[in-house]
């Protein structure tokens, strides 16, 4: 029986209940280990940690407390949310003339959540459309050039679909629009990370974030969703391969070139 340390955000079901939630605490009891899970709508409940307790991505499996931390030195170096190397006492560079456009709010703040850190320190400004109906002409209006790089980021860029349609009208060799397959960005986060077996099929002609709320039984205030869903993401393991590296492609987009300020 595979034996999983509870570590903190990670995200299982207790068998006998059902009860679905991310793990907060660890702690010793008179009548053994037990672990405290939080729901998604905030509710606490606490576990003993006994064999084949859990289910972890429809699996069972055993918890276990996890082991003390290592000493940094023994960890190996600090990294970002992002994964890199993070660089100790880094300021922030002076931004570039180039920037990273993504469709909407709900973008920017999962790329400034989890890029955030190598964005200033590669001096990259990250700004939202809302929407890429009119990409072209943003385009456009930007005037990119060697020296100042447009990086697009598209929600369901996928053969056919109209976003792929707009995409293909922007040429200039200046400017790459890169997409993921998600019909928006809040599919772009795991399930597990957002504390729900699967994202659920919204019918056609519906507003998505809305019906996706409805099919969980969330409040429909989509905003409220978002901030719950965002603040379940802590690092671009809680994220789909499908946004990682269009991200971190855009990122080497527009760093070539000259370069930012000091």
């Amino acid at each position: 029986m595979p034996e999983v340390p509870a570590e903190p955000d990670l995200v299982v079901e207790e068998v006998s209940t059902g009860f679905c939630g991310a793990v907060i605490r660890c702690e010793k009891t008179a009548q053994g280990p037990t672990v405290t899970l939080e729901d998604r709508f905030g509710k606490h409940r606490v576990f003993p940690m006994e064999p084949r307790g859990f289910l972890l991505e429809g699996k069972v499996v055993t918890l276990v407390r996890p082991r003390p931390a290592a000493p940094a030195a023994a960890r190996g170096p600090a990294r970002t949310a992002s994964g890199s190397v993070a660089v100790p006492g880094a300021r922030a560079r002076v931004a570039r003339a180039g920037r990273i456009y993504v469709e909407g709010r709900h973008d920017a703040e999962l790329v400034e959540k989890v890029w955030g850190d190598d964005l200033r320190i590669e001096g990259v400004v990250v700004e939202y459309l809302e929407g890429i109906d009119d990409l072209p002409a943003v385009v456009r209006d930007f005037s990119p050039s060697p020296d100042a790089r447009l990086g697009v980021l598209v929600d369901h860029l996928v053969p056919g679909s109209k976003e792929s349609r707009i995409a293909a009208q922007v040429t200039h060799p200046d400017v790459l629009v890169v997409g993921h397959p998600f019909i928006d960005i809040w599919e772009a986060v795991k399930p597990s990370a957002a504390g729900i077996d699967r994202w659920p099929r919204v019918p056609h002609g519906q507003d998505w974030k809305r019906g996706v709320c409805r099919a969980l039984g969330w409040p429909e205030n989509t905003g409220a969703a978002w901030q719950h869903i965002l603040g379940r993401v802590h690092s671009f393991r809680d994220l789909d391969p499908g946004l990682l590296g269009p991200v971190e492609h855009l990122i080497d987009h527009v760093t070539v070139g000259s370069p930012a300020g000091p």
